[in-house]
């Protein structure tokens, strides 16, 4: 066996969302031999890949094919989040910008922003999230933050915001430099001043992905991130019932009409159905049945699934410990297979686009 007859076999093995051989991907490292043994490296684009135990399997049975069934094959999975970004101005350390929007409130647009990146880190990404509802900040009491404040650090003679962190994660909100009892009383030029702030004058470091958790509507806010920041994405949330998907039906309108166009990553449909635990198998669709993937269809974007109502959580929300975090949980399930659905998406994204540039 040689380097280059192990990487003529792996050249069979496809990356089944981006249909390109691991080879011509480049994806393959460090390979190693010795006697009957082979072991490499496989650099997957991203962490919360849901294919990478096939993949996996896939490279084991192309080198015994090629070599014979005694070939003791070791595989190391590894990931490098890719990016499609040109325009390296505005958080030039960050590959993937992720945005949660919605056309209506109470919805669970902090619900799933707060559960995709803990999703996202627990897989093994680098993730930030940004609460951009300025008039009703929700993720300091989601994470249990409620009295941090964001030091400020000295770059390049610069004075930056340093975000919270907790549980893996990189936190920014309006609600770290306010009392928790005030209200934000403010017009829309000094909301947009404020996010403007939280994006260019902090220092976010190396993210793979930072997640933007917007305000419901389509106003100022909406415009001002499409201006500043350069999106890979819009994750679009509803709940099942007509009144719900009518706003979000607006708010995906909104993202096509602006002049920067950035593709829905898909739909996530929260309060899907409810569980009691004494009747395991039953499920009660009580705002409705069907919506979120009604949507996805009519928009011809992917499914990305559905939330459950679960008390976890809603008490995690309120006691600062995410449900997410549960090991094992239908919660955290649910989450892992939102974060895996996003991340594929993205990875595709970045294979086939021309490196975005921001206008």
């Amino acid at each position: 066996m040689t380097e280059k007859e192990i990487l003529k076999a792996l050249s069979t093995v496809q990356e089944p969302d981006l249909h390109k051989d691991l080879v011509s991907l480049n994806m393959i490292r460090d390979i190693r031999i010795s006697g009957d043994e082979v072991s490499f490296t496989v650099v997957l684009t991203t962490p919360a890949c849901p294919l990478k135990e096939k993949i996996e399997k896939d490279c084991v049975l192309a080198i015994q094919k090629a070599f014979g069934p005694h070939i003791l094959v070791k595989v190391e999975m590894t990931a490098n989040v890719t990016s499609n970004r040109l325009d390296k101005l505005v958080l030039p350390n960050v590959k993937n910008i992720i945005a949660v929007a919605s056309g209506k409130g109470g919805v669970g647009k902090s619900t799933v922003s707060s559960g995709l990146a803990l999703a996202l880190s627990q897989m093994g990404a680098r993730v930030g999230l940004l609460d951009a509802d300025i008039h009703g900040p929700s993720i300091p009491m989601m994470f249990g933050e409620m009295n941090s404040q964001p030091m400020m650090r000295d770059v390049d003679g610069k004075s930056l915001m340093v975000p919270v962190e907790k549980f893996g994660i990189k936190l920014l909100s309006i609600g770290f430099l306010i009392k928790p009892e005030q209200a934000v009383v403010w017009r829309g030029p000094m909301v947009s001043s404020a996010l403007r702030q939280f994006v260019n004058d902090t220092d976010w470091g190396e993210l793979d992905y930072l997640i933007l958790d917007l305000p419901p509507g389509t106003g100022d806010i909406h415009l001002t991130m499409l201006q500043v920041v350069p999106l890979t994405g819009i994750v679009m949330v509803t709940t099942p019932q007509a009144v719900a998907l009518a706003d979000a039906y607006k708010a995906a309108t909104m993202f096509a009409m602006t002049p920067v166009k950035v593709p829905i990553l898909g739909i996530v449909e929260n309060m899907a159905y409810f569980t009691p635990a004494e009747l395991p198998q039953n499920k009660y669709h009580i705002f409705g049945y069907g919506g979120g993937k009604t949507m996805s269809n009519e928009l011809d974007v992917p499914f990305l699934g559905e939330v459950p109502i679960y008390m976890e959580i809603r008490e995690g929300g309120d006691s600062g410990e995410p449900a997410v975090l549960s090991q094992g949980t239908p919660v955290q399930k649910a989450f892992f297979q939102i974060a895996e659905k996003v991340a594929r998406q993205i990875a595709v994204l970045n294979a086939n686009l021309v490196p975005a540039q921001n206008a």
